[in-house]
């Protein structure tokens, strides 16, 4: 059986929009680190990771390069540019990626509070299955409306999921499911449907309701507090 070399794609390169403010979110500080150091440290730190790629905007790639440079983040392999989507970033990252990869953790930048458990969880299922993402159960009720906000259905909370990442998948597996995803003329907001289109399953493994990401103000509020929580010994 030949060893498993995880390349983590870590997709920095979406615009901030809704987040405001001059800056990208990756740059946001968040007691004292910015966002994407936190990222970057959390798969720096797992074992089970091999190398890192980081898909970041064009005008970002120098303050990456520098931050890595002065955290001694030896695993990040290369930083590329990301695409008009995200889906073409992501493929800017595998195709950066080493020969010797044989699986893809696919993760936000904008998800710095990620655990390290959870990371190995998810990779180490993944190894099993070739297909793994991480997700939380559903707390809310949701409804289904219709063009006019109306309430046609309500599906059992018991079965829905929401998804986080890192998703983990075998890179031969992610190959396919991607060209055939392109050959169809079909594009995702989320690399677990490229496998479910590819016709394969893709296990959800349960993580942490703390590996938040940070798209408005209010998602940095809560990561601070969050990180306050676990300064102060709390496991969250």
């Amino acid at each position: 059986m030949r060893n498993n070399y995880v390349s983590a794609i870590i997709v920095a390169a979406g615009n901030s929009s809704r987040m405001g403010g001059k800056i990208s979110k990756q740059f946001i500080s968040l007691n004292e680190k910015t966002v994407i150091e936190h990222t970057l440290s959390a798969f720096q730190n797992c074992n089970l990771v091999n190398e890192i790629v980081v898909v970041a905007r064009e005008q970002d790639i120098g303050k990456i390069k520098l931050i890595v440079k002065n955290n001694y983040f030896n695993k990040v392999f290369k930083i590329v540019t990301g695409g008009n989507t995200r889906g073409e970033s992501v493929s800017n990252g595998i195709n950066a990626s080493s020969d010797s990869t044989n699986f893809f953790a696919i993760h936000d930048g904008a998800r710095p509070l990620v655990l390290n458990k959870d990371i190995e969880n998810v990779i180490n299922r993944a190894f099993e299955i070739k297909s793994t993402t991480l997700g939380v159960m559903v707390k809310d009720t949701i409804k289904i409306t219709d063009d006019k906000n109306l309430v046609v259905n309500t599906p059992d909370r018991a079965d829905l999921r929401s998804i986080q990442t890192p998703q983990v998948f075998e890179k031969e597996l992610y190959i396919s499911a991607l060209k055939k995803a392109k050959e169809e003329g079909k594009y995702f907001t989320d690399d677990c449907q490229l496998i479910e289109n590819f016709g394969k399953a893709v296990e959800v493994v349960i993580g942490s309701e703390s590996n938040i990401k940070l798209t408005t103000p209010f998602d940095v509020i809560m990561a601070q507090s969050i990180l306050k929580a676990r300064e102060q010994g709390e496991e969250v």
